[in-house]
């Protein structure tokens, strides 16, 4: 399984950018590779928050759809996921709150790989990053 990242379907419905090609193609492998995908609803979430945050509600459509069509799962989070966060937070150093209720998820999960253009992830212990 592998996560799937925020920043990966709002660089695929944004405008042109060298990222939202290799994305593409990234996906596009791994398609083929018959990976399966999951996210959470934090991913969700954080595609709320940003587009709102810029005044660009109509981007929001876009990238739930692009999500709902790469993820297969969307797991939830409650609060073992939270706990785990903080402990994560303080073990983890540059990590972002979101990211690291991200990592929990994923562990809770059993998930180790995630698509994600953030290189915070590359610190977390038993997390592999694909990019």
């Amino acid at each position: 399984m592998i996560f799937v990242d925020s920043n990966v379907p709002m660089h695929l419905v944004g405008a042109a950018h060298p990222n939202k090609n290799r994305l593409q193609r990234l996906l596009d492998t791994l398609i083929r590779e018959q990976a399966r995908f999951v996210t959470d609803v934090e991913a969700y979430q954080e595609i709320l928050h940003r587009y709102t945050s810029i005044n660009w509600p109509d981007a929001i459509g876009p990238a739930f759809d692009c999500l709902d069509s790469i993820a297969d799962d969307v797991l939830t989070y409650g609060m073992a996921q939270i706990r785990a966060a903080r402990e994560i937070l303080a073990s983890v150093e540059g990590l972002s709150a979101r990211d690291a209720l991200h990592v929990a998820v994923m562990q809770s999960a059993g998930v180790r790989r995630i698509l994600s253009l953030d290189r915070g992830f590359d610190a977390c212990p038993g997390i592999e990053r694909l990019s």
